[in-house]
């Protein structure tokens, strides 16, 4: 196991010494962290696309990317061994030190195992329900579950797929999405309580660092969506559980050029004012990484995204992200060589100036 967690020395001295722009990088509770981060969502569960991730992340990370996503379903537990496996290599080439890189992963969804050839059920029974750390009920509809024997079960698996002693952000993985439609609201709020406090927990015993919600519905939604949550109160949540200083400091959701309710829907509620979930967030301090920059490459095909500065079209879409005010990093999930060296001369480039941004996104809106 890998000691140690990403610090404000270590993000620091990566940020100046990488060959990318330090314009490139943005500060968030004294952590130095890219404006570009690598995600590991996609891809078949097998050896060859271990491959792949591991040398995608191993050549991000030399590029100046420091911020490294993934989840313990992702690939069948193979995404998180991919980024341990990468992590470690870098390291033991005395390339990277741990506290350089903040790694985050997710738990909340009912996994298997890949590299265990059982199906997916019998995995479940034998690895969760003969062990008393699920029991029937706790799994929804939506293949989720969140009781706290679980999460800590996940958590520990989590920490030895990626080899890590301590993990910097630990999300809970789509919780109102995976949960609403087999419980009540204020059923949901209490378990969700019932989960800060565990993870609150686990940064005491110094497994985690920081946790926050990894969302698709939620945070975008209308205020009478059942799936709707607000931010401002799941914030307060976390300050009574953990205090001034709980650990409640990142969130997760999708945003590009098409879904784009995080910039433009005004559907928060923040001292009677009603304002976009990125406006919330810069205003709780709280940092937003957001998944589908490319909409898993469909933003890519010609005609389909508006043209501006002259760039390819997946650092377009890199580049309106990541120039968005409120949002910390894009995630982008790259295997192939080129498609990786492709996405990664958005770290030589500046991001665009926010009078300039906010110019284009009425001229891309009008």
């Amino acid at each position: 196991m890998i000691s140690g967690f990403a610090t404000s020395e270590g993000t620091k001295r990566f940020a100046e010494n990488s060959d990318a722009l330090i314009s490139n990088f943005k500060t968030i509770d004294s952590l130095t962290l890219s404006n570009v981060g690598m995600g590991t969502y996609l891809g078949n569960a097998d050896d060859n696309t271990d491959t792949l991730v591991k040398n995608a992340l191993k050549k991000s990370i030399l590029s100046g990317i420091n911020v490294v996503d993934t989840a313990i379903n992702y690939r069948a537990q193979k995404a998180e061994r991919a980024v341990g496996k990468a992590i470690s290599e870098l390291i033991q080439e005395k390339k990277i030190s741990r506290d350089q890189i903040f790694v985050s992963t997710k738990n909340g969804y009912v996994t298997n195992d890949a590299d265990i050839k059982q199906d997916f059920w019998e995995y479940v029974k034998n690895e969760y329900a003969s062990k008393g750390v699920i029991k029937e009920g706790d799994i929804t509809s939506g293949y989720h579950c969140m009781t706290i024997p679980y999460l800590e079960d996940q958590l520990n698996r989590s920490m030895k797929n990626l080899g890590l002693d301590c993990i910097d952000l630990m999300y809970l993985h789509n919780a109102v999405e995976g949960q609403i439609k087999d419980t009540s609201k204020a059923n949901f709020l209490e378990n969700l309580k019932n989960s800060f406090e565990f993870f609150e927990r686990k940064r005491d015993e110094g497994k985690i660092r920081y946790y926050g919600m990894a969302t698709w519905e939620c945070f975008r939604v209308s205020s009478d969506n059942p799936q709707y949550l607000s931010l401002k109160e799941t914030f307060d949540m976390a300050k009574d559980i953990g205090g001034e200083h709980h650990g409640f400091k990142f969130i997760q959701l999708p945003y590009n050029l098409y879904y784009d309710q995080a910039l433009l829907a005004k559907n928060q509620l923040f001292d009677g004012e009603k304002i976009s979930i990125l406006e919330s967030a810069h205003r709780l301090g709280i940092g937003v990484f957001t998944s589908v920059p490319l909409m898993q490459g469909r933003l890519l095909n010609p005609g389909v995204m508006p043209e501006f500065y002259n760039l390819k079209s997946s650092l377009r879409a890199l580049q309106f992200i990541r120039s968005s005010p409120g949002v910390l990093s894009p995630l982008v999930g790259h295997k192939s060589p080129e498609h990786v060296s492709e996405n990664l001369e958005v770290m030589k480039i500046p991001p665009i100036p926010e009078d300039e941004f906010l110019a284009l996104v009425k001229k891309l809106t009008s």
